[in-house]
């Protein structure tokens, strides 16, 4: 699935084709993602202009005079920028095309992404208005990571991932950032010390941010908006790297399954 720093990088990359440009045309050739696209869509959309392309948590916001278009790219969608003369192919369900003829294109096998509207405020939108800080804003800190783990039973990995607390930690990041920090993903988050979350707060911040310098993680099926693959899972240091030598202690890396997902860390490194 893309994570933040995928999601990120196809915002920054679709940004320069759509900005302060008016919507002409939307097709929809798959009304039915993960939720229906709503029939109106174009009768809200069509001749207004994007007067920002923004982010918030795996969503990018298309922001418009009198709303919102939300895009979420599920577990294998990914966008493209082209124009008319490159034609739709079998999982290609919707084209949103702007005056300089260049059209935002949703490519999603698996339909489990979405294409939604939202008016003013966006941020009160049921899918939003419930969600955590950015990890990457400055309200993101160990204070509040501490102030939210208080007696909380679960698991630290659980407890990043989860997107009432902060957006955006995803599975493969997860491992990172807790490699990075020195915690074991077994630990509960409610026993972990202030200056051990000051610790994670930077591995978390540290980790996305290079894969966004990167241009992502290219695990099965995520690319740039120009096809191209992300590079940051060549310098995955513990994800994906089960029975290969710590790259600081040259011991295993070990996996287990932790909520019906692959959890990769170092017994030596992490305690």
């Amino acid at each position: 699935m893309p994570e933040l720093p995928e999601v990120e990088t196809s915002r920054r990359g679709i940004e320069p084709h759509l900005l302060n440009k008016k919507i002409k045309c939307i097709t929809i050739r798959q009304h039915k993602l993960r939720w229906p696209i709503p029939k109106n869509l174009p009768q809200l959309a069509i001749n207004k202009t994007v007067r920002a392309v923004s982010r918030r948590a795996k969503y990018i916001y298309l922001e418009l005079d009198n709303g919102t278009i939300i895009i979420h790219l599920g577990m294998s969608g990914s966008l493209r920028i082209c124009t008319d003369k490159t034609l739709p192919e079998k999982h290609d369900h919707v084209d949103i095309q702007v005056s300089n003829g260049k059209i935002l294109r949703l490519r999603d096998p698996r339909k489990f992404g979405c294409v939604l509207w939202a008016d003013n405020p966006v941020s009160e939108h049921k899918l939003i208005k419930l969600l955590g800080p950015e990890p990457l804003d400055d309200s993101f800190t160990a204070n509040y990571l501490h102030d939210k783990a208080k007696k909380r039973q679960c698991s630290i990995k659980s407890f990043i991932m989860n997107s009432h607390i902060v957006v955006g930690v995803g599975n493969i990041y997860a491992s990172e950032t807790l490699f990075r920090a020195g915690i074991n993903p077994k630990r509960k988050a409610g026993n972990i010390s202030l200056s051990r979350f000051e610790k994670l707060v930077s591995a978390i911040k540290l980790t996305l941010n290079l894969a966004i310098k990167e241009g992502g993680t290219t695990l099965r099926d995520f690319t740039g908006i120009s096809g191209q693959p992300g590079y940051f899972a060549q310098k995955l240091l513990v994800y994906g790297r089960k029975g290969e030598t710590c790259t600081q202690c040259g011991e295993h890396i070990k996996q287990f399954t932790q909520q019906a997902r692959s959890t990769f860390y170092c017994t030596a490194c992490q305690r």
